[in-house]
């Protein structure tokens, strides 16, 4: 693609990466066949090409973002699948990134739309808070029925029935290695899902030291910022990522870390990118020393050998998340893993696409939402799986809040295989599970 950025322009390092990206497209619309918002949409704007095509006329020109811009950039969900599928390796992430950035930074929401996206980086990056505010939300929900906006019924609709207690393994601690000690990794604990659902972290802990993993919770390690950072608000997450930066790295100064390891794959994503992220700051190298030390908890489970222990023979159907599909480009480990625990794994039909969840997209882009999570929902149920797995909490929730079929991380069915116990979202289902 032929661009038009004038030297003064060009430099700005962020305007000579967006430069840079726009080049490498040829325009071929391969992206249109794997973008799920064009699918449901059927709008080229509302397609990687046509969000391309708005980006580079803002940027060029300089100017601030307008409200068409605003919306289509809004409904992209940054699944990244176009990425998977553009021949050209067009970096399609760091370029909407870029845009969002100058969204909030030169745009003006509608009251209601500020307030509400104010309200999520204050809420969801804190467990504490988010914690507070699902136990508010829980008793407002047989209220649903009176509240006008959709954004705000979304939320209510995201509380689950169940919120657990407080996992004191979330505390910065060490986790001894059972038996002779092969590694020593942190865990980021990440944040919402300490709120939404403590087996996670809990499952990953237990298998891990099962190992002969040492596992440590830094000190000071909080959210990675990936919230806030596919909202545009560079200043909430840099400063969440500079904590995660400091706490991971004087760790390894102190004590010596293999790997900062990651179970929740949309953070996984955003931290293998504080490189980039921090490319042009004091902090470059320690950034993307991190951002080399971070792997999906497949991407170590995979170099270990899984003793198994446990049931054999359920058929679970495994969802990929985009995040770490298109993400991180980590398609087999989860299933390999599965497989060499016993589980038999089906997949759905086109696996590749979103179901909608995608960070704060489900509270705040409800409709489109909700579609791609119903077509989602019906792939995975023709498979008649008695168990779903992912790898991502926000996938969880999302696929979760539309089926009986229950919904369990990948890591809690390998913690069950290898010794652990039988995850809890399987014992209170009514399915038939040995």
């Amino acid at each position: 693609m032929q661009t038009n950025f004038t030297p003064e322009q060009l430099k700005d390092p962020g305007l000579a990466m967006a430069n840079d990206v726009l080049r490498a497209c040829v325009h071929c619309g391969f992206c249109t066949a794997t973008c799920p918002t064009y699918q449901v949409l059927g709008d080229e704007l509302d397609s990687p090409r046509g969000r391309i095509y708005l980006i580079k006329e803002m940027l060029e020109t300089g100017r601030d973002a307008d409200a068409q811009t605003v919306k289509h950039l809004d409904r992209c969900l940054s699944c990244l699948a176009c990425m998977t599928t553009c021949p050209s390796g067009v970096h399609y992430m760091h370029l909407v990134d870029h845009a969002r950035a100058h969204v909030e930074k030169t745009y003006r929401r509608p009251v209601t739309d500020r307030a509400l996206r104010r309200m999520l980086a204050w809420m969801l990056p804190h467990p504490m808070r988010f914690r507070l505010a699902l136990l508010a939300a829980k008793l407002a929900r047989p209220f649903r029925g009176l509240v006008p906006d959709a954004r705000l019924r979304a939320m209510l609709d995201m509380v689950p029935k169940r919120i657990p207690p407080v996992s004191r393994n979330d505390d910065p601690q060490v986790f001894a290695a059972a038996g002779e000690r092969r590694a020593r990794v942190a865990l980021l604990t990440g944040c919402a899902q300490r709120a939404l659902d403590t087996d996670i972290n809990d499952a990953t802990i237990r298998l891990l030291t099962r190992l002969g993993v040492e596992v440590v919770v830094p000190e000071g390690m909080g959210c990675c910022g990936a919230l806030t950072h596919h909202m545009g608000m560079e200043d909430h997450s840099h400063a969440a990522a500079k904590q995660v930066i400091r706490a991971v790295m004087a760790e390894k100064r102190a004590n010596g870390l293999d790997a900062l390891v990651i179970n929740t794959s949309g953070c996984g994503t955003t931290v293998k990118d504080y490189g980039h992220m921090f490319r042009t700051t004091p902090m470059a190298a320690e950034a993307a020393e991190v951002a080399g030390m971070a792997k999906d908890i497949s991407e170590l489970l995979v170099r270990l050998t899984l003793p198994q222990q446990g049931p054999t023979g359920i058929r679970v159907a495994y969802h990929a998340a985009c995040s770490l599909q298109h993400g991180q480009q980590v398609k087999a480990a989860p299933k390999d893993l599965l497989k060499r625990a016993g589980f038999e794994v089906v997949e759905p039909a086109d696996s590749h696409l979103c179901c909608g969840s995608a960070g704060t997209y489900n509270l705040l882009q409800p409709q489109i939402s909700q579609e791609l999570k119903a077509r989602k929902v019906r792939t995975l149920e023709a498979k008649a799986p008695q168990v779903i797995a992912a790898g991502n909490i926000g996938c969880m929730m999302q696929i979760g809040s539309g089926t009986p079929v229950p919904v369990v991380h990948t890591v809690e069915l390998l913690d069950w295989a290898t010794g652990g116990p039988k995850p809890r979202k399987l014992a209170d289902a009514a399915f038939n599970l040995p």
